[in-house]
This record gives C-alpha cells, sequence and structure tokens, in this order.
C-alpha cells in the first residue's frame, strides 16, 4: 500500500518501504500536488515552488522528468496526471497522513464535544503521533513558506484541545512539565501560559501560578506593548476565585468561568 508523508520529512512509502525519490525539487512537487489536494497545480505555480518565481527557460521539461519520476513510483492506488498546463495527484486507496490528522482531530472534537472526553484526548494524541519532524522538510523554502504555517497552526490548535482534555481529566499534574516547556518555546501564546496557570494552581502550586501570570504580563508589555488578553486574565480570576468551567464544550476549551 502506499503511504505519503508531508509532516516530518516529504516521502513516500510503498508497503512500508521509502521511495529513493531523490532531491529536493522532486519532494517539492509531489508535497505541491499532494497538498492541492485532486485540484490541478499549474505549471507556473510549480515553476515558482520549484525556483522561487525565477524558474529557467527549459522549466517546464524540468518539471515533466521531476513528474515522470515520481510516476515510476507509484505502483497502484495513485496517479499523477498531466491536465492542459499543469499536473494533479489522484491518490486513490492510500494513506496521507495529513489528512489521517484532519480526521483524527476532528473525531476528537465530535467525541468532545458528546462528552467522551478521555476517548477525545486519545484521538488527539494519535493525531498529533503522525508528525516525525518539521512539517514539510526536505522541499524548497518557497513552498515552506506557502504551506507550513497553515499546517502548523492546525498542530497547535490540536496540542491545545488535547491539553484541554487532559485538564478535564485531571492529569494536571502530568501536564505541568510539558507546559512549562510549551511557555518556553511560546513565551508569548497566551492560552499554553493560562493553562499552565490552571495546572499549576491545580497541583498546589499557586504561588506558581502567580508568577507565571506576572511574567507573561511582563513579557507581553514588554516585547508588543500590549495588556494580557481575556484568557489569560480569566485565568487568573479563576484562580483567584478557584471556579473553573468549560466554557466551549463544543471545542473541549477549558478556561475560566464566572467569578461573580
Amino acid at each position: 500500500m502506499l503511504e505519503f508523508r508531508v509532516l516530518g520529512p516529504v516521502g513516500l512509502w510503498s508497503d512500508g518501504v521509502e521511495a529513493p525519490l531523490g532531491g529536493c525539487k522532486q519532494r517539492t512537487i509531489l508535497a505541491a500536488l499532494l497538498l492541492a489536494d485532486g485540484w490541478v497545480v499549474s505549471d507556473s505555480d510549480l515553476g515558482g515552488v520549484l525556483w522561487e518565481r525565477r524558474p529557467p527557460a527549459t522549466y517546464q521539461a524540468q518539471i515533466y522528468t521531476y513528474a515522470s519520476r515520481l510516476r515510476g513510483h507509484f505502483h497502484g492506488g495513485a496517479t499523477i496526471t498531466r491536465c492542459g498546463r499543469g499536473y494533479r495527484v489522484e491518490r486513490g486507496d492510500t494513506r496521507f497522513d495529513l489528512d489521517e490528522f484532519y480526521r483524527l482531530a476532528k473525531e476528537g472534537q465530535t467525541l468532545m464535544r458528546s462528552g467522551r472526553t478521555g476517548d477525545a484526548a486519545a484521538r488527539f494524541r494519535a493525531a498529533l503521533d503522525l508528525w516525525s519532524g518539521p512539517t514539510l522538510t526536505g522541499v524548497t523554502d518557497a513552498l515552506v513558506d506557502n504551506e507550513r504555517s497553515r499546517i502548523e497552526m492546525a498542530r497547535m490548535e490540536v496540542l491545545e484541545s488535547r491539553i484541554d482534555a487532559d485538564l478535564h481529566l485531571g492529569r494536571h499534574r502530568q501536564l505541568v512539565g510539558e507546559l512549562t516547556q510549551l511557555v518556553g518555546a511560546h513565551p508569548l501564546r497566551e492560552t499554553f501560559r493560562a493553562k499552565l496557570m490552571i495546572a499549576l494552581h491545580r497541583s498546589d502550586r499557586q504561588a506558581e501560578a502567580f508568577e507565571t501570570f506576572h511574567a507573561g504580563c511582563g513579557l507581553l508589555r514588554e516585547q508588543l506593548g500590549v495588556d494580557p488578553g481575556p484568557t489569560l486574565r480569566s485565568a487568573h480570576q479563576a484562580i483567584l476565585a478557584d471556579d473553573f468551567a468549560p466554557a466551549h464544550p463544543g471545542r473541549g476549551d477549558l478556561v475560566a468561568g464566572p467569578t461573580g
């Protein structure tokens, strides 16, 4: 069975064996066609991500060669088709890690809405486990610039949902270390800081929870010139009142509830 991967090094596997795709440009064409989700990608768009908007005069012939080499690795189940002045991948009965990620994330949200928090956490965790490194490794910078941010944003949202589910399940002590690392890596992302505050508070580490809040306020003012947003403020107020509630059960976000 064919398997396509973009959540880490871009590649193609056949029955568990990685195909020797060669260099960066061949992987870039594969990733660009996969991310188009069945739509035709024009020669000019492929040339743009392959040569950063400065394709050589022979770019169409080179793209044809790369596509032909890729086609040689498609042993049933998927096709690369020439359509007008472009190419399209039809995946057929193959596995694509990005599709699987979105499927698992959607299942997790559905389970969260129905109150099956443990099953939701497992789905979110399975979705995140599909990553094997930075998204779209081994392709051109132009394709990374076009596509990586939206995929990484979806990953961050699923990570936050998984943490929310774990907080619902009372796993706050296990989350403190992970959230501390996430706040260190993303110091201006208020959602991670708010969840760390909640986990610390529930672990009877109230002083550290307040220190985390004040450190975040200082960073926001120093680096962005802004005050903390509603997520961070409501977590702070909830700690003061020892009052938490799932404000958006459809998304599974655990945030501060009413304090009055």
